[in-house]
């Protein structure tokens, strides 16, 4: 599909290059990264640090597992033990005082490192080669950028027995990004986050959310914290991902008063998840279409936000003025019910896109999701 290169440095060759495979949809349509810059394979940190976070368009080509874990040492500080059941329960940084009073103190020792993400600036493709590159021990941080894709790369081992103890994706007031087959696992909170201040054009593709951990809130080996969309003007496509061993927040969207988001869910395999699936709170507008749960006890928590979640041909006629087409009914299977039909969650930023019916998604995800698959 795309030539070799023979050299470190090669040329970026068509419109999204030789490194980024496919071409961004949804939200995150116009997004570019590095563009026609020549990519680039770090060989050490500073120069992998630099480039990065530097002003400069660039394809940045990620050919190992570049781990950070021990590089900033450890840290020992007083926590907090929130849940009490057995085995292995996640305990947490006290972070921003989180820890409640009525919390046992514990004391926490943590790799400082995975605290402190890579920042990350504008006009930057960041692209793993095959299936076992990217970041151990840091994520990423996008505050105040724009046109980034994040390509083929795990993300993963963030000090995932506390909660605060790393984000693998943090973004913040970000414009056209693109996050796409990725594949993230062992994460101490959020999976990706985005912060208070808008992400605009957001496409999350493609990706594996793989919660299975040794440390959890129920004490299950299932991670609570995968995706919180909190952003006031959040517009966001969250499309043909797995999401699998988790408990809640799949994502997690809204709640902040005054705020709203617009989120459109459709073609992603939901399951195992022991608890909830989709979170909305006040402010969210959600489309959620073309979704295949399987095993999921609660697949939407009703916490005031709108979501329109079409469950037979019926239902989805109501998107026909709004998209120009039915809406995708979603499929559970072995499942709680999902009861949720408020046409406000319906909204014509989500034209544009043609979901495959669930049963078609489920074995595209099953198939493609994650690294190693496209590069």
């Amino acid at each position: 599909m795309h030539p070799v290169a023979s050299l470190v440095l090669f040329p970026l060759a068509l419109s999204l290059g030789v490194a980024a495979i496919g071409t961004p949809f949804g939200m995150g349509s116009a997004t570019t990264g590095g563009g026609s810059a020549t990519a680039q394979t770090p060989t050490n940190k500073d120069d992998l640090v630099e480039w990065l976070q530097d002003s400069t368009p660039r394809v940045i080509i990620l050919d190992r597992m570049w781990d950070f874990s021990s590089d900033e040492g450890t840290e020992t500080s007083t926590g907090c033990a929130p849940w009490d059941c057995t085995p292995n329960p996640q305990q947490a940084l006290n972070v921003i005082n989180w820890c409640s009073s009525s919390y046992p103190t514990v004391s926490v020792t943590y790799n400082v490192s995975s605290t402190s993400p890579l920042y990350v600036g504008s006009n930057k493709s960041i692209i793993g080669k095959g299936k076992n590159s990217g970041f151990q021990g840091k994520g990423l941080y996008l505050p105040n950028v724009e046109n980034v894709i994040i390509q083929n790369i795990v993300i993963k081992e963030l000090n995932h027995h506390y909660v605060w103890g790393g984000d693998a994706i943090q973004l913040d007031g970000t414009t056209n990004v693109w996050i796409d087959h990725n594949y993230i696992q062992h994460i101490g909170r959020q999976m990706i986050v985005t912060g208070f201040n808008p992400s605009k054009g957001l496409t999350v593709s493609n990706n594996v959310f793989n919660g299975d951990s040794i440390y959890s809130t129920g004490c299950d080996g299932y991670h609570y914290w995968v995706a919180l969309f909190a952003g006031d003007g959040d517009e966001i496509t969250f499309a043909q991902n797995s999401v699998y061993m988790t408990s809640g927040r799949g994502p997690h969207i809204g709640g902040t008063s005054g705020y709203t988001q617009a989120v459109h869910i459709y073609n992603n395999n939901f399951g195992p998840i022991t608890g909830h699936a989709l979170d909305p709170y006040d402010g969210a507008s959600v489309l959620a279409e073309g979704n295949y749960f399987i095993g999921v006890e609660t697949p939407l928590i009703a916490d005031g936000g709108a979501v329109y979640a079409p469950l037979t041909s019926s239902d989805g006629s109501a998107c026909q003025s709004a998209l120009g087409r039915a809406c995708v009914a979603n499929t559970l299977l072995g499942s709680g019910s999902l009861s949720a039909l408020n046409t406000a969650g319906i909204s014509s930023k989500f034209k544009g896109v043609s979901p495959m019916s669930a049963s078609d998604s489920y074995n595209y995800v099953a198939a493609n999701a994650g690294t190693g698959i496209i590069n």
